[in-house]
C-alpha cells in the first residue's frame, strides 16, 4: 500500500510544526488570535513548503539513506524516485499558489523559503555549517512568515521566537550531523563532525542550546506576552536541558537521536501549549 510511505515522506511532524509556527507568529504579530482564514492559509503555506523541501530531502539522501536510515520508504524501495518528484511538485505548487493568494509579500517569501530548501537539498547540505545554517534559517522564517499573513512583520517578539527557533534547529542539525557521520562520509560531507570530530560537534550544540535558555527569558523580562508564554518556555526548557542531559550520559546512537528529537519534539509541544493558552 502506497499511502503509507507517502505520509512517512511527508514527515509530519516537522511539517505539521512548521504550519504551527505560522500560527504563532500570527498570534504573536497580532497579540490576539486571527481571523479563521488567515490560520487556515498560513499554515497550509508553511505545511506544504516545508513538506515540498522534506519530500525532496528523501530524493537526494537516497545513498547516505541507505546507510544512515534504510527503513525510509526509497532505499527500502517502498516508492519510487519518480513517485516522490511527483509529490514534490505538487506540494510545491499548492504552498506556492496559497501563499500568493495571501499577499505578493508572503509569496516572495514563501518563495525564498522554497529556493533555500531546494538548494540545500540539491547541492549544499555537503557543506556543513553553510547548509545547516540555510535550514535553520528556513525554520526561523517561518514566525515572520505568519507576521506577513496578518500584515505585522516587524514585531520584536516576532524575532525573538524566530532567534529561538534558529539556535534550535541548528543545534540538533548538528547533534543529528554528528550521529550520521558513517552515511555523511560517503557523500563528501563537510560537517562539523566531521571535519572536527563527534564530541566538539556535541559541544558546540550544547553551546547553541544554552543561548536558547538564555535568549527565551528575554521576552519575559521585556514583558508582553503573558503566562501562555512562560509555560511555553518551562516546558521547553526543561526538555531541553533534561535531553541535553541524556545525550551527555548515554553511550548508545540510537538513544543519543531519540533524546536529540525530544528537544524539536519538547518546542513543538510548547508552541501547541502558547496557542492554547491564548486561545482560553
Amino acid at each position: 500500500m502506497i499511502l503509507k510511505p507517502v505520509v512517512t515522506l511527508f514527515r509530519l511532524d516537522l511539517s505539521l510544526a512548521a504550519g504551527i509556527c505560522v500560527i504563532v507568529g500570527e498570534i504573536v504579530a497580532l497579540g490576539q488570535i486571527p481571523p479563521l482564514n488567515q490560520i487556515i492559509m498560513g499554515f497550509a503555506a508553511g505545511f506544504f513548503i516545508s513538506s515540498s523541501s522534506l519530500i525532496l530531502n528523501d530524493y537526494f539522501d537516497m545513498e547516505s539513506d541507505k546507510i544512515n536510515a534504510p527503513h525510509r520508504p526509497l532505499p527500502s524501495g517502498r516508492i519510487r524516485p519518480s513517485q516522490i518528484i511527483v509529490l514534490f511538485i505538487i506540494t510545491t505548487l499548492i504552498g506556492l499558489i496559497i501563499a500568493s493568494l495571501i499577499s505578493n509579500l508572503a509569496f516572495f517569501v514563501a518563495a525564498i523559503f522554497w529556493a533555500t530548501g531546494f538548494l540545500y537539498n540539491w547541492k549544499l547540505k555537503r557543506t556543513g555549517l553553510p547548509g545547516n545554517l540555510m535550514v535553520s534559517s528556513s525554520v526561523a522564517i517561518t514566525f515572520i512568515f505568519g507576521g506577513i499573513v496578518v500584515e505585522n512583520p516587524w514585531n520584536i517578539f516576532i524575532w525573538l521566537f524566530s532567534a529561538i527557533a534558529f539556535f534550535i534547529d541548528l543545534g540538533e542539525e548538528i547533534i543529528f550531523d554528528a550521529l550520521d557521520m558513517l552515511g555523511d562520509k560517503k557523500i563528501n560531507s563537510h560537517s562539523i563532525a566531521l571535519k572536527y570530530g563527534q564530541e566538539k560537534a556535541f559541544k558546540i550544540s550544547y553551546i547553541l542550546f544554552s543561548l536558547v535558555v538564555f535568549i527565551s527569558f528575554i521576552p519575559l523580562i521585556v514583558g508582553g506576552l503573558g503566562r501562555s508564554y512562560l509555560a511555553m518556555i518551562l516546558i521547553m526548557n526543561t526538555i531541553i536541558v533534561f535531553s541535553i542531559f541524556k545525550i551527555l550520559k548515554t553511550p548508545d546512537k540510537d538513544q543519543k537521536r531519540k533524546y536529540a528529537r525530544f528537544i524539536y519534539l519538547g518546542a513543538s509541544l510548547g508552541l501547541l501549549v502558547f496557542i492554547i493558552g491564548q486561545l482560553i
